[in-house]
Order: C-alpha cells, then structure tokens, then sequence
C-alpha cells in the first residue's frame, strides 16, 4: 500500500487538462489543495484541418490514392504530454515536491511517462490509471486515497 503523506503532488489530467493537487494532510484524511492548473485548447481535428486530404497518383492509369493527412487533435495531445513532462521537471528542479502520484487515463499515463525527466520520474510512488479531471477535489481525494490503498 502506497501512503499519500503531506505535500505530496497529485497530478490528476487528461491529454488536455492537468490540475495540480497538493495534500495539505496525510493519508488517513487527505486534503489537496489545487496549486495550478493547465489547459489546452485542442478543437477536432475537423476544425484544425486546412485543406481536404491529398491524393497521388498510383502507378496506373487514372489510378489515386489518397494520403493520410496529419491527425492535428491528436498531435496536440501528444505535445501536450510533453509540455507537462516539462512544466514537472522545472517544479521538480525547484524542490516543489518530493513524491508525485500521477492519475491519468493509461494511455495519457504512457504517452507521459515516455516524455518524463529521470528526475520526476524518480519522484513517483503511485501512478492511478483513471480519467479524473472532470472531478470534484472532493471525489478525487476519496478516489486516490481508494486506488493507493488497493495497491
């Protein structure tokens, strides 16, 4: 069982949203208070799109095909994990945390472990594969508290 001791960072996102959580308390009652927050406006990939998909010609006469274009949305959350692997790395090299407690989908949680720092990566003493961001503070706490106990 992993514990939530007092001023460990939770940081609880999706590819879009990241709200960091400070435990003011410790494990038996946890209390996280938001110190920052992170959003990203990521529109479809409809609307970010300039130009309809390309086509090329295949070999044979009258013969296309057509290019796959770049997928924007999903290019922006993959920067985005990046941006926050960073933004983690600066509070890590100020001291603004000694443990971390990531809590974001699996795929976010991949997606964000391939771009983290050695130095936050040594940080981390759970990790909650769930989409919380939409969440009170409240149910998060009552959520993370559960999951670390169950590890």
């Amino acid at each position: 069982m992993t514990e939530l001791k007092q001023d460990t960072w939770v940081v609880v996102t999706d590819s879009e949203k990241a709200l960091f959580l400070r435990n003011l308390t410790d494990h038996e009652n946890p209390n996280l208070e938001v110190v920052d927050e992170e959003q990203q406006e990521n529109p479809s990939d409809r609307e970010q799109g300039a130009n309809r998909p390309g086509r090329m010609h295949d070999g044979g006469v009258g013969h296309r095909s057509a290019v796959a274009d770049t997928d924007w949305h999903e290019l922006q959350k993959e920067r985005f994990a990046a941006d926050l692997a960073e933004k983690l790395y600066e509070e890590a090299h100020k001291g603004a945390f000694k443990e971390l407690v990531l809590v974001a989908s699996p795929k976010v949680l991949g997606d964000l472990r391939a771009e983290l720092h050695k130095e936050v990566s040594d940080k981390i003493v759970a990790e909650v594969p769930k989409t919380l961001t939409n969440h009170p503070v409240n149910k998060i706490e009552e959520l993370v508290k559960r999951e670390l106990e169950g590890a």
